[in-house]
């Protein structure tokens, strides 16, 4: 939070900023960041929530459920979506949709009361661009790799008339090349939007009550209770972007899968 003149900027929560000079490389400096940090500390804390649920215990605990429960979750997802031939994409979107979860849910924590500040990357457009040219880049690999150039073959959907081939084509082959920045540009946009409107609503708590008692409970507690509701539905917001990263990514590998 940045604060100068009684004003908060809530575009300073998204500001990278550099922990560790690094080194250059062919004039390019190699920093580490606060993004480079928080994406390894959710890559810890996903590494030790599976490790502490593959105890494989008859009778398993909860967190041995919680996994498998999201495992499953994931291969039933491909199993609907993609067919048999899905099981063997677990792996790529089980981790996708894990590593997604655990960086949204990691950036709402109020870690901010003990002095630490939680750094949502889910919220750059240059790392969801990257997750989601990674899926992109999966599905043109299996598309040509089980089909070659009959994958074109998806860009001209059965039952098309022929007087609108010279049309058609050129209309999915956009929609087609669109699919990662629409992938990317939805979670980026959820994301950035609730921490923003959270910001604010907290300038809203901590200014009205600078401003007197009389602010204090006419603005701040309402604006507080608000960040309450808000906080919750950002926690679903936080999975149900994930699961829907996670689905459309099935879906655009059964394109590449089964040619639709």
């Amino acid at each position: 939070m940045a604060a100068g003149g009684g004003k908060i900027d809530p575009m300073h929560q998204f500001e990278v900023q550099t922990i560790w000079d690094g080194f250059s490389i062919g004039g390019h400096q190699i920093a580490f960041t606060n993004s480079a940090l928080w994406m390894c500390v959710t890559v810890v804390a996903l590494v030790v929530f599976m490790l502490g649920g593959l105890k494989r215990d008859l009778v398993p605990g909860r967190w041995q459920m919680a996994v498998e429960g999201s495992a499953k979750f994931i291969d039933n997802m491909l199993a609907a979506n993609v067919g048999p031939e899905g099981k063997r994409y677990v792996p790529y979107v089980f981790s996708l949709f894990m590593f997604i979860l655990f960086a949204n849910i990691l950036g709402l924590l109020p870690l901010g009361v003990v002095g630490v500040h939680p750094f949502t990357f889910t919220s750059h457009f240059t790392i969801t661009g990257v997750l989601a040219i990674m899926s992109f880049s999966i599905v043109l690999i299996v598309g040509f790799w089980r089909h070659g150039l009959h994958f074109f073959s998806l860009f001209v959907p059965h039952g098309t008339p022929v007087w609108l081939l010279p049309l058609i084509p050129l209309i999915e082959l956009v929609s087609f090349m669109v699919r990662p920045f629409s992938l990317a540009l939805r979670l980026f946009v959820a994301m950035t939007a609730g921490h923003v409107l959270l910001e604010v609503l907290s300038g809203f708590v901590i200014n009205s009550n600078n401003a007197g008692i009389g602010l204090g409970i006419g603005v701040g507690i309402p604006s507080f209770l608000l960040m309450i509701g808000i906080a919750a539905l950002e926690v679903l917001v936080a999975a149900i972007q994930a699961y829907v990263f996670a689905l459309l990514t099935s879906l655009y590998i059964n394109d590449a899968v089964n040619l639709h």
